[in-house]
């Protein structure tokens, strides 16, 4: 009996516990859904879209907080150069809209870089070059430069950054590259000659992105050249381009090929005829192109002069890789979605580069659009 009675008094005592567990659970649960909303707020705000969706499933409190206040990133605009005239098209590929805005400065301009929503532009004859913004129609000129390789230029940020720092590089003779750089009000060019590998060639296929400090060049022959203006090193290193699929030519594998940077992360996107593009990522310890199957909540935006990385798109926008050609008059932009593995339209990509592909650039979108209605030269193109 006295053995009865002791464990009787155990389980009285454990049920006690459990009470007192429970009690607790349910105060703390509800002291977080009971957060002064100004905090919860504040607090959801500071979250990325992942993170936000996840916390909204707290309950129907969060959830609502958690709308109000989820900032998802906005795509680029895709920017056409007009083949006559000086109406510019600007494609919004998350509304499915074209906007016009003329622009009579850009007169015989062509393009050469984008980045932080500035236009790297050039005028051949006389050859200057100046940085543009479409929104706010501010030009900021530099000084001449002889001799460019046209698409072999890059900048490193906003050129009203004080990092800003144009770059261009060409082979000179032999394994001897030259190597210009110029900063926002500098009145010329500075120009260094540099030993460099004789295999590493400057060609109209060639890439530059901007990463870590360095500006990071891609050309045709598997050699990846590394430039840190800080130091003005320059360094060569062979980094082999992935191995070429059977069934195309060696002249599309090699021109189609685009760079973009992310938080100091180099991605190369390959895409040959008739083939679904494949996704690498620069190994920077072991210079090797590593394969990889998918892009998380990343999406690219790839263009012949340069390409941008984008997180956190709503939606189906993401994990994708977006393509310079907008079909059905205007209510498509090419894509490949590495979730379905597959096209958006089906088999629409084959052809995307044959006409115009020096016309077209993506360019970061405005913070609103607000500059569409403070001019009498705009309107939207359905």
């Amino acid at each position: 009996m006295a053995r009865g009675r002791k464990r009787m008094k155990l389980l009285a005592d454990t049920i006690k516990k459990e009470g007192r567990d429970s009690s607790v659970d349910s105060d703390e649960e509800q002291t977080w859904s009971a957060l002064p909303i100004e905090l919860l707020e504040q607090f959801l705000s500071q979250l990325n879209l992942k993170d936000n969706i996840r916390a909204s499933a707290v309950c129907k409190r969060w959830l609502a907080v958690a709308i109000s206040v989820r900032q998802a990133n906005k795509p680029p605009w895709l920017m056409y150069m007009p083949k006559h005239g000086d109406l510019y098209e600007f494609y919004d590929p998350s509304e499915r809209k074209k906007y016009g805005l003329k622009f009579p400065e850009l007169q015989d301009s062509r393009l050469c870089y984008a980045k932080d929503g500035w236009l790297l532009m050039m005028t051949p004859r006389p050859l200057n070059m100046f940085f543009f913004c479409p929104y706010t129609r501010e030009v900021i000129k530099l000084p001449v430069l002889r001799r460019l390789a046209l698409h072999m230029i890059a900048f490193s940020a906003a050129p009203t950054s004080p990092s800003c720092i144009l770059f261009t590089v060409r082979r000179v003779v032999g394994s001897i590259v030259e190597i210009r750089t110029c900063r926002p009000g500098d009145k010329e060019w500075t120009t260094i000659n540099y030993e460099s590998h004789p295999s590493f060639d400057c060609g109209m296929f060639d890439k530059i992105v901007f990463s870590k400090g360095n500006f990071c060049c891609l050309c045709n022959s598997s050699f990846l050249g590394l430039y840190n203006p800080s130091r003005s090193s320059w360094t060569v290193h062979h980094v082999p381009l992935p191995e070429r699929p059977l069934n195309s030519s060696s002249k599309s594998w090699y021109s189609r090929k685009f760079m973009a940077e992310h938080a100091g992360d180099v991605y190369l996107v390959n895409s040959s005829s008739h083939d679904d593009p494949l996704i690498f990522k620069l190994d920077e310890t072991n210079m090797a192109w590593i394969r990889i199957q998918t892009l998380g909540n990343m999406s690219l935006f790839v263009s012949f002069f340069s390409s941008h990385a984008v997180m956190d798109l709503l939606g189906t926008m993401r994990n994708s890789v977006y393509f310079p050609k907008v079909l059905y008059y205007g209510k498509r932009c090419v894509q490949y979605s590495l979730a379905e593995e597959r096209f958006f339209p089906r088999k629409k990509l084959n052809d995307w580069e044959e006409n115009d592909t020096f016309n077209r650039i993506w360019i970061e979108a405005p913070g609103d659009l607000s500059f569409l209605y403070e001019r009498g030269d705009t309107g939207i193109i359905t």
